[in-house]
């Protein structure tokens, strides 16, 4: 992981920040007033993520593995919102708060002083040292992707262009070939701004919206992630439509190039990338389409474009509308709220509901402000946390009574009730769970099976279900939940994560963003796949006569799915965390709740062998990263408390009969545990599209709960290691 340039600056005073939730909705704000600030303190959430200090009291060292997993729930409950999930961080990749704040800039919105400081902060602070520059996410290589974009925003947000960080970084942005070999992405975002030109861009046709749906090239069968960024990149482009000029604009065309802005031969750029940034290189059939694109760009009849936009704009507002303005994720909520800025202009009501929404994506942390991935991962943690203590028996302790009851009914509440707009090319929703929060609106596979399982383990805990304030749930809602699940599944058995496989894996040949791998259509994944079947076998379990044919018949092929996908070593490659230790915890899990252990499952007792030969020799397991971008496994230099829980995890599961393997990990965890019952960051936990790094801050709390408890429910309360 890079080195980062220190930074001495003190731009607010953290004591003045506070977080508010409420309904999954997080928001940073800033108490300027001293009177607000005396009355509206900090809680213990607010000073742990600013890492200030927390006055947490030290707890009586842990004799036995269950001690230890319950200081962890002791400490981490304090970081519980007062809505009842568990906020957090969830950034990582370096392309997201530059959208952010140019679509500010471009829209002549001012960011609040207090936030603008503080974002200025965070990107000096994850600059990597000794270059300054900016990868694509904060563990990477400084690129032009990440350099030209953050250079771009520090300059927006009120850097100067002679301050050492900004020559530092100009410098390394020119030896990187300057930002004329920015992918894609980065040449679309420097073109709405206008430092940059459309000529030098491959085209955005807005036109394929109008294909024949039928077509396997319409953009509703791709990926759900690709179709909601390029909808609105081919608005825009189509009109090549621009931000006002401005004085910091024209000193940005001078900096930026290692020429003057005037001399650039714009086409001959378009296909100009730095070589060590191109994750996925083009292939001959798209730069074939890129010509072709090129040359209808020149003869397209404006009858048709004029139509084509219609159509975009159609599929914007539709998708403004069934997310409450809060979009899909961080890419395309920017440049949403851009398009309904140039349609609508800065007065409208759609206008202000964007920019009052982009408030849930900004996150506050002891290194300063950033754009989150998406407007947080509320629903997705809250439904881990409460199968950690409802597995291990821990939520039975009335010790943690209220915080279970609180997580439970947060997920209760957070269940999608209504489909989505008729003609946005969208699924039905009703009975899903979204990642984030209800508002938010996105079917995904795994936080619907996630969360239906922890609410439905909930119920058989006398202890908990007892209790006022526990949630009580019609059966028809999990029989809504088990239909989406069930259109979810894909022709191999595998499960996908929105939506099941709409388009051809030939698509991908002319995936165009150059820096991601595999965006272009939606696969199986192993982890959905887990997920799913654990959901279904838990429902089964309660409501045995529905659709018990049909959940039947999906297990059987999701369980092919999962074999077939087994690699030669045993392992699983992960798409959503780091990544081979990830998936094959999810896999083992699977296997074992079919009845499949080491002793008797061949495919499980690969598996297992396969962790064991990957474990350090402190105990502990650890993945770098890099696993995720080569597709083969890579060691990182230490153990993690995050990949050993999920290693202790499978191989309790599985049954794994060598006690002291197991053991072993279990001593890492209890070592690593600080007297105050938490867990520090280490290294940076989930990625997507292969090789963006995002951040899952709350796994180091609740997998080492998971582990140890279900260690201790296993070999019993007061054994010991």
């Amino acid at each position: 992981m890079p080195q980062h340039q220190p930074l001495t600056l003190n731009y607010t005073d953290l004591t003045r920040w506070r977080l508010l939730s409420e309904d999954g909705r997080q928001t940073w704000h800033y108490l300027a007033d001293d009177v607000q600030a005396a009355k509206w303190k900090q809680t213990q959430a607010d000073k742990y993520w600013l890492d200030l200090n927390l006055d947490a009291p030290t707890l009586p060292k842990p004799r036995t593995p269950l001690e230890a997993a319950r200081n962890g729930l002791t400490f981490y409950q304090q970081l519980q919102c007062e809505d009842g999930h568990f906020a957090g961080a969830y950034g990582g990749p370096h392309f997201l708060t530059p959208g952010y704040v140019i679509a500010m800039h471009i829209s002549q919105q001012k960011i609040p002083d207090p936030m603008r400081v503080e974002m200025i902060r965070y990107l000096l602070t994850t600059a990597n040292k000794p270059d300054g520059g900016w990868g694509i996410h904060i563990a990477g290589p400084s690129t032009v992707f990440g350099t030209a974009l953050n250079y771009v925003a520090c300059r927006l947000l009120g850097l100067e262009r002679d301050h050492p960080a900004m020559v530092l970084a100009r410098g390394t942005l020119h030896k990187l070939g300057t930002a004329l070999a920015a992918p894609a992405w980065g040449k679309f975002w420097l073109s709405v701004l206008g430092v940059y030109e459309y000529a030098g861009m491959n085209p955005v046709p807005p036109e394929l919206w109008l294909l024949p749906h039928a077509l396997p090239i319409h953009p509703a069968r791709w990926w759900i992630h690709t179709r909601m960024v390029y909808l609105p990149m081919s608005f825009i482009y189509a009109q090549r439509l621009k931000g006002a000029d401005s004085e910091v604009l024209r000193q940005l065309r001078e900096e930026l190039y290692a020429q003057p802005y005037e001399t650039i031969d714009w086409p001959r750029q378009c296909n100009n990338v730095a070589p060590a940034e191109v994750f996925y290189p083009h292939t001959r059939l798209l730069d074939g389409l890129n010509s072709i694109c090129h040359m209808y760009e020149k003869l397209a009849p404006s009858f048709v474009r004029s139509r084509a936009v219609a159509e975009a704009w159609r599929q914007l507002q539709l998708e403004d509308q069934n997310t409450s303005y809060g979009n899909l994720a961080s890419v395309n909520k920017p440049l949403n709220m851009m398009c309904t800025f140039f349609q609508l202009g800065p007065e409208s009501a759609e206008f202000k509901a964007h920019v009052d929404r982009c408030a849930d994506y900004i996150w506050m942390s002891e290194d300063g402000m950033h754009f989150n991935g998406t407007d947080g991962s509320q629903v997705w943690d809250a439904a881990f946390f409460c199968q950690a203590v409802c597995d291990t028996g821990l939520a039975n302790d009335p010790a943690f009574h209220t915080t279970v009851n609180r997580a439970l009914t947060f997920l209760d509440t957070q269940q999608i009730r209504t489909d989505p707009l008729p003609g946005s090319y969208r699924d039905p929703t009703k009975g899903a769970w979204p990642f984030s929060r209800r508002a938010q609106g996105y079917t995904v596979s795994d936080c619907t099976a996630e969360a239906m399982k922890a609410l439905l383990l909930a119920q058989h805990l006398p202890a908990l279900a007892s209790k006022a304030g526990f949630p009580t749930i019609d059966p028809s809602r999990y029989r809504d939940a088990v239909d989406v699940l069930l259109r979810m599944q894909n022709s191999d058995g595998g499960f996908a994560t929105y939506e099941a496989t709409r388009g051809p894996k030939v698509l991908e040949k002319i995936n165009p963003a150059e820096v991601f791998g595999d965006i272009m259509v939606e696969y199986s994944y192993p982890e959905c796949t887990t997920a799913v079947l654990l959901a279904l076998k838990t429902f089964h379990a309660n409501q045995p006569d529905y659709r018990a044919d049909e959940i039947a018949a999906a297990t059987k092929e999701g369980l092919r799915y999962l074999r077939g996908s087994q690699r030669e070593n045993g392992s699983w490659f992960g798409s959503w965390a780091v990544c081979f230790t990830y998936a094959t915890w999810f896999g083992i899990e699977a296997l074992a709740a079919s009845g499949e252990t080491y002793a008797d499952g061949r495919n499980v007792k690969r598996a297992c062998d396969f962790l064991v030969a990957i474990q350090h020799e402190d105990g502990g397991w650890g993945e770098d990263y890099t696993a995720c971008e080569t597709g083969e496994y890579q060691a990182h230099v230490k153990s993690q408390v995050v990949h050993t829980s999920w290693a202790i995890l499978a191989l309790l599961a599985a049954e794994y009969p060598d006690a002291a393997v197991i053991d072993r990990g279990v001593r890492v965890l209890m070592a690593r545990q600080q007297a105050d019952g938490r867990w520090l960051q280490e290294q940076i936990e989930g990625v997507f599209n292969r090789n963006a790094l995002i951040a899952y801050p709350n796994y180091k709390f609740v997998f080492p709960i998971w582990a140890m408890g279900r260690w201790a429910k296993l070999r019993g309360t007061e054994s010991t290691v």
